[in-house]
C-alpha cells in the first residue's frame, strides 16, 4: 500500500480530468519538506534527549541533511530527485550498517515529530505523515541491543 492509500489520498476524478494531492502538496512543497528536514536535525543536533541518535551520525550532518531533503520530498510524493541522484532508497538496506535499536527508533521519531508539528499546522494530516514514518522507523530496527 502506498502511501497516498494509507493517507486516503490520491485521485480525485472529474468528468475530464483526475487530479492528484500528494501529502507533498497538501503540506506546501519544497519549502515546508526541506523545513520538516532541517528542523529534525537541529533537534537531534541540540536536544539532548537525541543524543544516542546524533552520535551515529557523520560528522557535520551537512551532507546527510541534504540527503534527507531529497528523500522526505520524494516520500511525500514530492520530485524524485532523491532516486535520480542515488538509486532506489533501499532503506533497511542503507541502515544495515548501523545498530539501529528501539531506543534509537524513539529518539529519530521524538525528532521527527517535534520537526513535523512545527511545519505542518493541520495536526490531522500530520499525524498521519508520523503514523507511517512510525512504521517506516519501525522497519529499520536492526537490534534489540
Amino acid at each position: 500500500m502506498g502511501l497516498l492509500s494509507k493517507l486516503g489520498m490520491g485521485k480525485k476524478s472529474t468528468a475530464n480530468s483526475t487530479d492528484v494531492t500528494t501529502p507533498y502538496q497538501a503540506i506546501g512543497g519544497e519549502k515546508v519538506a526541506y523545513a520538516i528536514a532541517n528542523r529534525f536535525y537541529d533537534i537531534m543536533e541540540t536536544d539532548p534527549i537525541a543524543a544516542d541518535l546524533l552520535a551515529i551520525h557523520p560528522q557535520p550532518l551537512d551532507r546527510i541533511r541534504q540527503v534527507f531533503c531529497l528523500y522526505l520530498t520524494m516520500w511525500l510524493g514530492g520530485p524524485n530527485d532523491y532516486e535520480q541522484q542515488r538509486g532506489h532508497p533501499r532503506l533497511r538496506a542503507r541502515h544495515l550498517p548501523f545498530t539501529v535499536t528501539p531506543t534509537l527508533k524513539v529518539q529519530w521519531m521524538y525528532c521527527m515529530k517535534k520537526a513535523m508539528y512545527e511545519n505542518v499546522p493541520n495536526i490531522a494530516l500530520a499525524d498521519q505523515l508520523l503514523a507511517a514514518l512510525d512504521q517506516l522507523a519501525n522497519h529499520m530496527i536492526n537490534s534489540d541491543a
